[in-house]
């Protein structure tokens, strides 16, 4: 099969956000809800949706060639795969909490404890590498309501904004993980076909992250201030210059990262600029 397959969570935190980020890129479906294998209308690409368990080892035996999954998912499989690039979405983060009346202040205190989790094999390599012998009981849902029924003494579970624990009465110990969605590839050897569309897959996703993190910026400001506005700018190239209906101005045109927008747009201010305006990119490739 020359196709190439990729493997994303049927349903749950990640789908849409994986849709999205394919349709952003360019690759178009004619829907996907309610189905297992989706082609691509203009990439040689198909979708696999699976449950998001299953995606790393799929990826590992050769099903699929790729895989959208978070990192939690991969490392708890142990899956023999190669992780191509972090995604920057779903971040979440892997806790230990214990009940808020609970004299335990840190995981080290846990020590002959019984611990409720999903990630039975994150959980026992965190605590074996403290030197803990600790009680792992897998749960598969519904983790953090264990401490209350008398199941676990504390819980090891993802955590995103600690809402959830709150409610359930659990104060978080210590983050053992922190998370985010992964593009993953097989290790099983693939054919020179699939490896080119492998890589301009790449190409594409690096140029919707890098537009998602950058600005478009114009300005007008004195000629005389190009070179002291040239240093303040924090430019992925060198700006383009455009000469005014007045000779003494000029417009400044760059990209810059958002992050550092705000940090620098009164020193701009301050060396002339004015009529700054910030635009959101599409995308874009360096």
């Amino acid at each position: 099969m020359n196709t190439l397959r990729i493997a994303i969570q049927k349903s749950g935190r990640l789908t849409d956000k994986t849709i999205q980020l394919l349709e952003n890129i360019g690759i178009r479906f004619d829907g996907y809800k309610n189905r297992l294998l989706v082609k691509s209308l203009n990439f040689d690409l198909e979708l696999l949706l699976i449950r998001d368990d299953d995606i790393p080892e799929y990826v590992q035996d050769g099903i699929c060639d790729l895989g959208v999954v978070g990192a939690n998912v991969t490392l708890e499989s142990e899956a023999e795969v190669t992780v191509l690039k972090d995604l920057d979405f779903g971040h979440c983060r892997l806790s230990i909490a214990a009940p808020a009346g609970s004299p335990v202040r840190s995981a080290k205190e846990l020590n002959g404890k019984r611990i409720a989790t999903s990630y039975p094999v994150l959980t026992k390599n965190y605590f074996t590498k403290l030197g803990l012998d600790v009680k792992v009981v897998k749960i598969s849902g519904a983790v953090e309501i264990t401490p209350r029924l008398d199941v676990a003494d504390a819980i090891c579970d993802l955590v995103s904004t600690g809402g959830t624990l709150k409610t359930n009465g659990l104060r978080e110990l210590e983050t053992i993980l922190r998370s985010q969605s992964q593009l993953i590839r097989t290790n099983k050897p693939l054919p020179d076909h699939k490896l080119k569309l492998i890589e301009k897959f790449l190409v594409r996703i690096e140029g919707q992250q890098l537009a998602e993190n950058s600005r478009y910026i114009m300005m007008n400001a004195p000629k005389e201030s190009l070179d002291s506005i040239s240093a303040i700018i924090p430019s992925l190239n060198s700006p383009t210059v455009l000469p005014l209906a007045d000779p003494d101005m000029i417009a400044i045109h760059t990209v810059i990262p958002i992050s550092k927008f705000w940090e620098v747009m009164e020193e701009l201010k301050a060396a002339g600029a004015t009529g700054i305006v910030m635009l959101p990119i599409q995308n874009m490739i360096n």
